[in-house]
């Protein structure tokens, strides 16, 4: 396992210590291998890992899952990953996803107050941010070759059987948290898929081995 050496904000190293990824099934750990093994194989080549999460509306597991998987890479300082989103169309990153990452301690700033908001998401001192706005999968703001697109939802999996440009694709789908919208749940059920995904892809980071 990798020698971890945080870089992160306090308020999120000490929610990654929190995480419980032993609750990880054996059945969900078989569907996170492939992503491990992706992560894994560019290591072993001397590449570099980019990875682009889609789901239908890039509004809000997408952009979870890119931000905890950029996040978790910097924690077990593997280096060189490049983590996107996209989406089957493009809407805008919701609210909330915004509100649950803040409140588990990354800083965010709304760049520009359109329809279609740009988000700073940032989780260390000496990183760059995280860009966050919804976007079609295709987008000029994503990679067109060599990555892997990661397939966050049953609609986006079922709408995109070939992603042009992906080396890999790989289904890991997460239930909605949307179906919780304007309930007195939202926050708690927002949280709680962020923390599912979180303690996920640390559970793939923790899998890498460096060289």
């Amino acid at each position: 396992m990798t020698t971890i050496k945080p870089t992160v904000f306090s308020e999120i190293e000490n929610l990654i210590k929190s995480l419980h990824p032993e609750t990880i099934s054996n059945e969900r750990k078989t569907v996170l291998q492939p992503l491990t093994d992706f992560i894994q194989s560019k290591i072993s080549e001397c590449k570099e890992i980019r990875m682009n999460f889609i789901c239908t509306h890039n509004s809000r597991r997408s952009h979870l899952l890119q931000v905890w998987a950029q996040t978790m890479s910097n924690y077990f300082n593997i280096k060189n990953v490049f983590c996107y989103s996209g989406g089957t169309e493009a809407t805008a990153l919701f609210r909330m996803v915004a509100e649950t990452l803040q409140n588990s301690g990354f800083q965010i700033n709304k760049i520009s107050k359109n329809e279609n908001p740009v988000y700073s998401i940032t989780y260390s001192d000496n990183e760059h941010p995280i860009i966050g706005f919804s976007k079609k999968l295709d987008d000029d703001f994503n990679p067109k070759s060599e990555f892997a697109a990661i397939m966050t939802c049953d609609s986006a999996n079922e709408a995109c059987p070939f992603v042009p440009g992906a080396v890999k694709r790989i289904p890991i789908t997460f239930e909605d948290p949307k179906a919780f919208d304007n309930t007195p749940q939202q926050a708690e059920m927002y949280n709680e898929r962020s923390l599912q995904i979180a303690t996920e892809m640390f559970y793939v980071f923790s899998q890498i081995k460096s060289y």
